[in-house]
């Protein structure tokens, strides 16, 4: 009887769930949620990486049409460099802020508004020069554009930390994160397709004798547009009912609690704070 025993023990240490394994085998539900999660996969890459797209495209034309902006609508280089300034600062800051708005609340609700407020910021700089601000009273044409500058910044930050939590979200099986370096390789060239379509946008608005505020018009309607397709996006699997693995894991633990008649409490940690973030080795 000793080697049934032990063949029996043996089977089972082998077959005992850890961390990252499943306390029991899920067969062919487990396949069928994977197979819903690889179809969306394509879905959630293909969103995110337009909306960050959308960002470097609509800060990039700006500086595209710098030269313009001093000839033709009158600011100084001395503001154009405040306005660098103030954006990078605001965006900065932005980082900080946005991704803590991404851990908050709606994930996908933060990047739409991030692409509304870019857009709406382009408009508004566009309205400043159709309406010759700078000439009615230069004061007001550069408190304004710097105004409308700052609160770029702060709308074009959404991007970089939500979007990459979303594409966490998504990219969590075996294969993907066997294949993250890969896949988040392709998916940061959004900035430099948004960059290099920036110059093309503006090289062909002023060869074919455009006014050059298109340059800016034109990634304001396409920022409003791309955010309504975000607003589309489904942030994590969960929400549609695909179980993961490290979800179903969680799943089972809790049904095991349960039925040991422990208190089972799945609402999961709070948002990390800002302080509690600095503390991370």
């Amino acid at each position: 009887l000793e080697p049934f025993f032990k063949s029996k023990r043996e089977k089972k240490t082998s077959t005992m769930a850890t961390e990252s394994t499943p306390l029991t085998s899920s067969g062919h539900d487990a396949a069928h949620h994977l197979k819903r999660l690889k179809s969306y996969q394509w879905w959630a890459f293909f969103v995110t990486f337009g909306g960050y797209f959308m960002a470097h495209f609509s800060r990039k034309c700006y500086s595209t049409v710098k030269q313009q902006l001093q000839t033709e609508a009158g600011y100084s280089a001395l503001i154009l460099s405040e306005m660098d300034t103030v954006f990078m600062g605001t965006y900065a800051i932005g980082n900080i802020i946005s991704g803590k708005l991404g851990d908050t609340f709606s994930p996908t609700t933060v990047l739409a508004i991030g692409l509304f407020g870019s857009g709406m910021c382009l408009f508004l700089m566009n309205v400043s020069l159709w309406f010759d601000f700078v000439g009615f009273s230069e004061t007001l044409g550069n408190f304004f554009i710097l105004g409308v500058y700052f609160l770029f910044g702060f709308f074009q930050s959404t991007g970089g930390p939500v979007g990459t939590a979303v594409m966490g979200n998504w990219f969590c099986d075996k294969a993907s994160v066997a294949n993250r370096g890969l896949i988040f390789g392709l998916w940061t060239c959004h900035q430099y397709c948004g960059d290099i379509t920036a110059q093309l946008c503006t090289a062909y608005v002023l060869s074919q004798g455009y006014d050059y505020w298109w340059a800016l018009l034109i990634p304001s309607v396409t920022n409003f547009c791309w955010g309504f397709l975000t607003m589309r996006l489904v942030a994590d699997p969960v929400d549609i009912g695909i179980i993961t693995d490290d979800v179903r894991i969680r799943m089972e633990k809790n049904a095991a609690k349960a039925k040991a008649g422990e208190v089972v409490d799945d609402s999961g940690p709070a948002p990390i704070s800002y302080a509690g973030a600095l503390r991370i080795p």
